[in-house]
């Protein structure tokens, strides 16, 4: 899939830290955005901008309902789901833009 997909991500200030949850069409610019700080918010005031994990979708209604759906989980289920594909908590941003 494209980058421009519909996808659903999860940025961390460091592994294990603070997590966020995000939704949006362009990934990459998007996390470009988090990690310019350049909108005001959760992810700039606690310096939430290493791309821990994302997945992509075919149309944003869905990734919508996944990004509601992992807001509601615990944690824990978070920070397994993270370890489970991203155990090293890399930033995968760096990789995309290779």
């Amino acid at each position: 899939m494209s980058v421009k997909s519909p996808a659903v991500y999860i940025l961390a200030n460091k592994p294990r830290g603070v997590l966020y949850i995000g939704v949006t069409s362009d990934l990459l610019v998007r996390v470009a955005q988090h990690k310019g700080h350049v909108v005001a918010g959760f992810s700039k005031k606690y310096g939430v901008d290493l791309l821990v994990y994302f997945e992509q979708f075919d149309d944003m209604y869905a990734a919508i309902s996944r990004e509601k759906q992992l807001k509601r989980w615990r944690r824990k289920w978070k920070i397994e789901l993270i370890e489970a594909a991203n155990p090293g908590w890399v930033d995968l941003y760096a990789g995309m833009l290779a």
